[in-house]
């Protein structure tokens, strides 16, 4: 398969930080690093008898902990091999529109409720079918991988759309480390749940059943366009958006792009995903961006691009895996699409 890079952006060229950044929002502290540090003591120790914590190499990187450990690998990203031409959309609106019902249902909730969870330490757990299971530590996830600038279309299922600068890595690259089997078919993912740090998980209106998971087919989890974020704008991911890490899948529907991840599960048969559990009917386990398929409750041959409001919409023709079909149709060659939606 011949994947057409499109002309990168330079990092010189994103958006100024002045125009779009306020920092204060998301490198809110709360003065307690010796706590956090504290905690990934015991995080470390939260394993199952088989897996394995991989300990950091201090040197390596900066320490763990410390108030600007991620920026600090930020700051050495280089300019990624996909990128877009169309305007990116706002930092305000990036970071203040956005569905994360772990944190509220309001698309403003995220901002006011995620302020307080703390994603240092952080550890995520990689099981299935790989030769390397383990826990590892979030420094020990990005060492060994070069930061990247990618900016992507996000098209949410709900007809919305943002054009945003993540930074990131490729997830098949982490995948690779782990020595997938060849029973691994499929790739599970799994958001925190903390109830204590996540209201939404506490609501018992409309409540989904937590913790949130997602899945993707290992060839689309293996694809160059498939990301791990850890940015956004060229700073730390904010809390809102899924911080420290998150998938990004820019063909799909924004709701694959899982949040705050703790859990990747390689599998031989397809997981039970939380929007296709919840409404099976609304939305399907592949949930690409198509135009040619309806929501069974609207249209999805248009969507209104960000910042412009309901009542006066920049509305755009929705384009066939958003836009990325010279990248992934040939994955879903022979696919009947509207069946398999």
């Amino acid at each position: 398969m011949i994947i057409k890079s499109k002309p990168s952006v330079l990092s010189s060229e994103i958006t100024s930080e002045s125009a779009y950044l306020n920092r204060r929002q998301f490198l809110k502290r709360t003065g307690q690093y010796a706590l956090m540090a504290a905690a990934g003591s015991v995080l470390a120790g939260c394993t199952d008898a088989d897996e394995k914590v991989i300990q950091t190499d201090a040197s390596a990187i900066p320490a763990p902990g410390s108030p600007d450990w991620k920026q600090l690998l930020i700051d050495q990203r280089k300019p990624g091999p996909f990128a877009t031409d169309e305007a990116q959309t706002p930092w305000a609106d990036v970071t203040n529109y956005c569905n994360f019902y772990e944190f509220g249902t309001a698309k403003t909730d995220p901002a006011k409720n995620a302020g307080s969870l703390i994603t240092d330490p952080w550890s995520v757990t990689i099981s299935g079918e790989v030769e390397k299971p383990g826990t590892y530590n979030l420094e020990d996830i990005l060492k060994p991988h070069a930061l990247e600038d990618r900016i992507y279309r996000l098209r949410c299922v709900e007809a919305w759309s943002m054009v945003v600068p993540w930074v990131g890595f490729s997830l098949g690259d982490l995948l690779k480390r782990f020595n997938p089997t060849s029973r691994a078919k499929y790739v599970e993912f799994t958001t925190l749940h903390d109830p204590e740090q996540m209201p939404g998980q506490r609501s018992r209106l409309g409540s989904l059943p937590w913790p949130y998971k997602e899945g993707l087919r290992i060839d689309e989890a293996m694809h160059p366009l498939t990301v791990l974020a850890v940015g956004l704008y060229g700073k730390v991911l904010p809390n809102q958006n899924g911080a420290p890490i998150r998938l990004v899948v820019p063909w799909k529907y924004g709701f694959k792009s899982i949040k705050s991840i703790v859990g990747i599960r390689l599998l031989e048969e397809q997981p039970r995903t939380t929007w296709n559990q919840m409404a099976p009917h609304e939305y399907g386990f592949y949930a690409n961006v198509n135009p040619d398929v309806s929501h069974p409750r609207w249209s999805q041959a248009s969507e209104r691009r960000l910042p412009s409001s309901l009542w006066n919409p920049e509305r755009i023709d929705t384009r066939m895996f958003n836009g990325y079909a010279e990248e992934v149709a040939p994955l879903y060659k022979g696919m009947n699409l509207k069946m398999y939606f």
